[in-house]
């Protein structure tokens, strides 16, 4: 529109063939006005034309419309909020009201601790860390030639001293036989004497009618003491040989009992040579090594661990004031934290007879001026399905929650319990 009018007014003002130089200094001068009055027009009627395409169209029936859908808004959070609440208390009533739970609660395991029972070099790890193993494979193993040579040792005096029982042994019969030896001399003698005897009483006879001399009689009498001394010599050998028969017989139970000591020390030696030799006592996982090969261990030292994650449980430390509803074989809800979304179920197994305050190295003593009351914990255990333990998803020391059922069966028997 500004551009039609700077047009006409040049038409108007434009100099025709000869026009006169004032008249075209008067057209430009008004071509110049023109131009500024347009300028200085464009801005306001840019503004009025943005403030018309802005400004909204407006409908008379939209508000009513608005406030309706309002209202179906508020009234379905409304009944969400009311279905909500009755399921609230619905839960609550008929379970939440039976939950006992606490967050205080880690997942435990009888981990096996192994020791030295002998002293030595550690020569050999046969096992990675945190890697499983079976009962009886093979963890360490200690250098064993001390072990060896005290085992070889012990077999050589055991094979020392049987050779000794042997010998005593037929001693034993070679006396024997001097005993019996003993005994016919003893025989003979006896013979000897009654013959001397005999010959004795013919001499005395004849002597006493005079038909013999009295120097018979004299050799006759000594070949009866004589005989008699041999006897007596007799027996007394007997006896000997007798008794060193019971001193040999005595030093044989002295070898056989010698043989025994032997024979104990070779089984210690045997031991201590199979102790070089660390197992593993119970199936798990191999963890916490504390040496290294080439370590010098002694007998008692700790070596490692062995943790069965097949028999994992639980320890919730419930308040005393909740384990007076709490009995065994109630279903546990179990919430592993690092297992996020599972829910385990267990079952409880028993109750602690104490408090853990109770079980510590310095039991607190509450018989003092300055008491003050605290709620005591008490430790449940709760026993995890085997199939659930055997996926070795629960490791020691895990945080859990867990939330126990006390509602009573129908029967007032808890089958759990009962089985």
């Amino acid at each position: 529109m500004a551009a039609s009018g700077r047009d006409q007014a040049a038409r108007v003002i434009r100099p025709e063939d000869g026009a006169s130089e004032n008249e075209a200094q008067r057209a430009e001068a008004v071509s110049k006005l023109e131009n500024l009055r347009a300028r200085s027009a464009e801005p306001e009627a840019r503004r009025t034309g943005d403030a018309t395409a802005e400004a909204p169209t407006v409908d008379a029936p939209a508000a009513p419309v608005k406030s309706g859908r309002r209202t179906k808004v508020l009234t379905g959070i409304g009944a969400i909020a009311a279905l909500a609440a009755i399921y609230a208390g619905y839960y609550y009533f008929v379970t939440g009201r039976y939950m006992v739970s606490t967050d205080d609660a880690y997942v435990r395991s009888n981990n096996t601790t192994l020791g030295a029972r002998v002293s030595g070099h550690i020569e050999k790890i046969a096992i990675g860390d945190n890697t499983r193993v079976k009962a009886g494979d093979l963890l360490f193993q200690i250098d064993d030639g001390d072990y060896r040579i005290a085992v070889e040792n012990a077999r050589a005096k055991i094979a020392t001293q049987e050779a000794t029982i042997e010998r005593i042994g037929r001693q034993a019969v070679a006396q024997e036989s001097a005993v019996e030896q003993a005994k016919a001399q003893l025989a003979s003698a006896d013979a000897a004497t009654k013959r001397a005897e005999a010959d004795f009483t013919r001499q005395q006879t004849l002597t006493d009618r005079g038909f013999a001399s009295k120097a018979t009689f004299d050799v006759a009498q000594a070949a009866r003491d004589q005989a008699v001394a041999s006897v007596q010599g007799a027996k007394a050998t007997l006896d000997a040989a007798e008794a060193q028969v019971g001193v040999i017989k005595s030093q044989q139970a002295e070898a056989k009992g010698q043989l025994n000591e032997l024979k104990t020390a070779l089984e210690k030696a045997e031991r201590d040579l199979s102790f070089t030799t660390i197992r593993a006592p119970v199936d798990g996982v191999f963890s916490n090594r504390l040496v290294n090969e080439g370590d010098f261990i002694q007998p008692g030292q700790r070596l490692a661990n062995v943790v069965p994650l097949d028999g994992v449980y639980i320890d919730a430390n419930f308040k005393e004031t909740q384990v007076a509803r709490l009995k065994p074989g109630q279903r546990v809800k179990i919430s592993v934290d690092a297992i996020s979304g599972r829910t385990i179920t267990g079952t409880v197994d028993s109750i602690a007879p104490a408090s853990g305050s109770v079980f510590t190295l310095l039991p607190p003593d509450n018989a003092t001026g300055n008491f003050t009351k605290i709620v005591q914990r008490l430790p449940v255990r709760i026993r995890i399905p085997a199939s659930v333990a055997k996926e070795n998803m629960l490791r020691a020391g895990m945080s859990v929650v867990v939330s126990v059922n006390t509602k009573p069966s129908p029967d007032g028997v808890d089958p759990i319990a009962a089985r």
